[in-house]
């Protein structure tokens, strides 16, 4: 007495319904991930040139200081500590 299967499943449409979902979200996660990009580089390049004007400016009014006082540019700061890296002696 062997009665045929009722098992019924998931189907060939369902398969076709789930490959097009994956590969809309696909689509969707790779233009996120390239306009997340962008806007990374403009705030990066955004951040160069305030940093850059404001070394400009610095570097102008140290320009204006050593002329006034006459002195050659000596008072530039150049010199005055430990260069980028380095550690001074007495810190631990």
């Amino acid at each position: 007495m062997s009665s045929p299967s009722t098992e019924v499943g998931p189907g060939f449409l369902a398969f076709v319904a789930f490959f097009f979902l994956a590969a809309a979200l696909w689509l969707l996660m790779r233009g996120m991930f390239i306009r997340l990009r962008r806007i990374n580089l403009a705030q990066r390049a955004e951040e160069q040139r305030a940093e850059q004007a404001a070394e400009g400016s610095a570097e102008e009014a140290d320009d204006a200081a050593s002329k006034a006082a006459g002195d050659g540019g000596a008072a530039s700061g150049v010199g005055d500590g430990p260069e980028e890296g380095e550690r001074r002696g007495d810190e631990v």
